[in-house]
């Protein structure tokens, strides 16, 4: 199933935040992506209604199984792209910027082949 790309942003965000700090909360979201306080609000209430995040009652927020799976593709696709970008030469503010637009575009046969690419090289 596709997802919009501000949900998988906020997926990959999760994903990074937990693996840096141990938790995530959404103030935590807010400060990392520079959102407002509310719209991430209104964000984890249609990830939770699409079963893609839990929360507990002290409002630490975990991913779901599939949750999951889409932050670590959406991280896998972001770092290769980065380093890909960077390898060629790009500056590393804007290789992060451009793997951040391409990771959500690019399909998943091209994303595997230029996988393979990069890990032959």
């Amino acid at each position: 199933m596709k997802i919009q790309e501000s949900a998988e942003n906020y997926l990959e965000a999760i994903f990074t935040l937990k693996n840096k700090k141990g938790y995530v909360r959404s103030i935590d979201i807010a400060r990392d992506l520079g959102y407002s306080k509310p719209s991430v609000s209104r964000a984890m209430k249609l990830l939770r209604e699409n079963n893609y995040i839990t929360m507990d009652e002290d409002g630490t927020i975990h991913l779901t199984e599939s949750g999951a799976q889409i932050a670590e593709s959406m991280y896998e696709r972001h770092t290769l792209l980065a380093r890909f970008l960077k390898d060629l030469g790009v500056t590393e503010d804007v290789a992060f910027e451009d793997a951040c637009r391409i990771e959500h575009v690019i399909s998943q046969e091209t994303f595997d082949k230029l996988k393979q690419f990069i890990e032959k090289s």
